[in-house]
């Protein structure tokens, strides 16, 4: 399979999706924050110096969604219909579980939105708590669920 990134050359380049169909498109990317146990009890007890870490991180999420196109050189700008984000805080871990959703009606997916939402909203809890743990590990970032368009449904195993 080649990669559409480039061109015969070997040049990278936008992909031309003007004779793709017009589809209802949708990804789900995870990623997970591990930290101690007494910082995970920051979050939930919402006691972390900088505030409501699980609401500020899904706000991050949705922007960065938005922002895609700006940070990833040949992605496509997109309307983006929906961008929501799960942050759930689980002892097992221990720390923050993060599912984002990205939906759109339009001729390419969008994984790399929800890759990105995913992504920064690691980074922003973080952010919130690395006054009380610089040790955190943020990990698992991938792609759970694409659907839409024409290669069809993908879910991981």
């Amino acid at each position: 399979m080649a990669l559409t990134h480039f061109d015969k050359d070997g040049q990278a380049h936008m992909v031309d999706v003007s004779d793709k169909a017009v589809t209802d498109r949708v990804a789900v990317a995870q990623a997970f924050v591990r930290m101690k146990p007494e910082t995970l009890a920051l979050v939930t007890a919402g006691t972390a110096k900088k505030g409501d870490v699980l609401g500020v991180a899904r706000l991050a999420g949705i922007m960065a969604a938005k922002k895609c196109a700006d940070l990833i050189p040949l992605c496509h700008p997109l309307p983006i219909t929906k961008v929501s984000l799960e942050l759930t805080p689980d002892s097992d871990l221990p720390g923050v579980r993060i599912e984002a959703t990205v939906k759109t009606t339009g001729q390419t997916g969008v994984e790399m939105e929800a890759l990105t939402a995913a992504s920064v909203a690691s980074l922003t809890v973080y952010d919130m708590l690395k006054a009380a743990e610089k040790s955190m590990e943020i990990g698992g970032l991938r792609v759970i669920l694409k659907d839409g368009g024409k290669s069809g449904r993908y879910e991981a195993s």
